[in-house]
């Protein structure tokens, strides 16, 4: 009897996270991740119980790494505005360079299963709240530095900060250069 072949359940998430990031959680199949991680059906549920939670598992790590890597960004030293303009632009650079135009994960889950898979929105809504909050936070440190009008709101420029990263995500699944992402860029922090 052949020895089952041993996977390691984080590499395997990872691997999920791809495929489902590609195809979509619909369009995704058993079969899809069988292959993708190389393992046997058996050993798929075994380790992950559905295809379900293994894809609340692989959104949960997306958007970890997403978040935590914003967050890095925006609390780097320096001027908050050239801070946003770099966040931005990195994300447009980011969704530019992918030849398979995937756009955001968790962009693309909240279109096709917020209204279906209330464990996934709960999963997104906490990544939009966390986004958001590193944006008002930097908008209320660039009031401190007189970079932004004192007068204007940090939690409703967080909201429009984390509302133009959503935008520009899904712009970028069609966009065929960076002009459009850099004009919005520019007017976002010009708004400031």
């Amino acid at each position: 009897m052949a020895r089952p072949k041993e996977f390691d359940p984080e590499i395997a998430v990872d691997q999920a996270m791809e495929v489902f990031w590609r195809k979509g959680y619909a369009a995704t199949t058993p079969q899809d991740l069988v292959d993708a991680l190389g393992i046997g059906k058996g050993s798929l549920y075994n380790a992950f119980g559905s295809k379900q939670a293994l894809f609340l598992r692989a959104l949960r790590r997306y958007r970890d790494s997403q978040t935590e890597a914003l967050i890095e960004v925006l609390e780097q030293p320096g001027p908050v505005k050239q801070r946003l303009r770099g966040a931005l632009t990195a994300l447009a650079e980011m969704d530019l360079a992918d030849p398979d135009h995937r756009g955001c994960l968790a962009v693309n889950t909240t279109a096709e299963r917020a209204g279906v898979d209330q464990e996934a929105a709960e999963v997104l809504r906490r990544m939009l709240d966390r986004t958001e909050e590193a944006f008002q936070a930097l908008a209320a440190e660039g009031q401190r530095a007189g970079e932004i009008d004192p007068g204007r709101d940090p939690a409703a420029l967080g909201s429009m900060l984390m509302n133009t990263v959503v935008g520009m995500r899904l712009v970028a699944r069609v966009a065929q250069g960076p002009d459009r992402l850099t004009r919005v860029i520019d007017a976002t922090v010009d708004s400031l």
